[in-house]
């Protein structure tokens, strides 16, 4: 991932630049609030939690993001980034106001839940005192645009003229700060000629920085419920994918197949493309499973549920790669499942990954430490270590042992399950880990690595659809 900073310079040019405000500082808010300051435009972020706007304020970012932190000092230096807990503040302050805070699935349900986007619109609404452009950037179902509106409509003092668009995000834990200022497609959508024009202002700094590094972002104007669709059409299409070539594995191992080659051949079909065809574990993380779940129940509300019901399948057969993945570490330890499960007392296992993904500390919904806690529960001794996510994962999972280095993890270990991509574990040397290990065995839950090369060294080998 390039670094904004270097090679060449950002563009600062900040002439006809809308002032922006960005609600909800978690993930997506602040990524944001940082990069478009970056880009030259004046950002102010809000939050209702006093303790993460006081920790940005001084320069501290509570989240692994590379390249992040650096930004932040930088342009809270520069005076063009400064963040709030007083809604006041914001509604005077920005031409465009980008709505990102949380929405999560409902407690017991499938659906969205929106409250924290009709609190964020109507403290804003309320405060307003000249005519601006509230964005959504949350996901959300379709027709939210229309209702949040209203929301402004009935909230705003009358006469106003307040409008709402949309512009999804497209965020990448791991390269979120690259998906800002260089991402692969700008896609909004307004209800006026001067709310387009606005929009095209607040995005006139990425395209100038485009233009800088000779690329072309493709722009896609549309309606407010497309432009709603396409991060949850993205993410339910990215979704099957994967537990496509999941279910794939499982043909492999039952037939003497290797998934990696059917998914390297079929990947060579420019139609289908080799991204998102690595078996493994599963998927996981703030958004996926949320919104394909979200995406089921709204078609559901609208009738039209039945032409969704695969998405459900997908869903289930992701959740059954934890259960799956258990079973295969019994296996290769030789202690096949009964009907209540293996029995995995007095096995030490050596736990490599417990984030839902590389070069993130985000462990929500992470397949990974969802595996471990099934293998806690089988009696197993599990030591986890991961590069990143150790003190999140510990607040989740207290039941398990955390340690702080790779080679405490593996010391005298029965078995090796290596689960997320990190660079420090897909470079492992199979002779060197053998050293430190009890016994020769390993999982790897990553598809990461050469079988062949493990077997030499006396590794009892085992993969995803190997």
């Amino acid at each position: 991932m390039g670094n904004p900073t270097q090679n060449p310079e950002t563009p600062q040019n900040t002439t006809t630049r809308p002032r922006i405000s960005f609600l909800g500082c978690g993930y997506l808010g602040i990524t944001n609030a940082i990069c478009f300051a970056e880009l030259g435009y004046e950002v102010i972020g809000y939050d209702v939690d006093a303790a993460k706007i006081e920790a940005f304020s001084s320069g501290t970012l509570p989240i692994h993001e590379p390249g992040l932190p650096e930004l932040l000092k930088k342009n809270l230096e520069s005076g063009r980034l400064r963040f709030t807990t007083d809604i006041q503040t914001v509604a005077d302050f920005a031409d465009v106001h980008f709505i990102c805070v949380g929405t999560p699935q409902r407690q017991g349900e499938h659906s969205a839940d929106l409250s924290y986007i009709e609190a964020a619109v109507t403290d804003l609404s309320r405060h307003l005192s000249r005519k601006c452009l509230i964005v959504g950037k949350s996901t959300v179902p379709v027709g939210t645009a229309s209702w949040v509106q209203e929301l402004v409509d009935r909230h705003a003092p009358e006469g106003l003229g307040v409008e709402v668009g949309w512009s999804p995000e497209f965020l990448q834990e791991s390269n979120a700060m690259h998906d800002v200022l260089r991402p692969n497609r700008i896609v909004y959508a307004a209800q006026s000629e001067w709310a387009s024009k606005l929009l095209r202002d607040v995005h006139k700094g990425i395209l100038e920085l485009a233009a800088v590094e000779d690329r072309e972002v493709p722009i896609v104007e549309t309606d407010l419920a497309t432009a709603e669709l396409v991060k949850v059409a993205a993410n339910a299409f990215l979704s099957t994918k994967i537990s496509f070539i999941n279910a794939m594995a499982d043909l492999c191992e039952v037939t003497g197949g290797d998934v990696t080659d059917l998914a390297r051949a079929i990947g060579y079909d420019a139609r289908i493309g080799n991204k998102f065809l690595r078996a493994g574990i599963g998927f996981g993380g703030g958004c996926l499973p949320k919104d394909i779940r979200a995406l089921t129940a709204r078609a559901g509300e609208l009738g039209v549920g039945e032409s969704f019901r695969f998405l459900g399948e997908v869903d289930q057969l992701n959740s059954r790669r934890r259960s799956h993945t258990v079973r295969a570490v019994a296996d290769l330890v030789g202690r096949p499942s009964g009907p209540a499960g293996p029995n995995l007392s007095g096995l030490r296992v050596a736990y490599l990954g417990a984030t839902f993904k590389p070069d993130t500390d985000d462990i929500r919904d992470s397949p990974a430490l969802a595996i471990a806690r099934k293998l806690r529960q089988a009696r197993a001794d599990v030591v986890v270590y991961d590069p990143e996510g150790i003190e999140n994962a510990k607040a989740a999972a207290p039941e398990l042992s955390f340690v702080k280095t790779l080679p405490e993890a593996v010391a005298e270990a029965d078995v090796v399950c290596a689960m997320v991509p990190w660079e420090e574990f897909r470079t492992l040397d199979p002779e060197a880990l053998g050293r430190q290990v009890a016994e020769r065995r390993i999982l790897d839950g990553m598809n990461a690595f050469d079988p062949e090369q493990w077997s030499a060294h006396g590794w009892d080998y085992r993969g995803i659809g190997r």
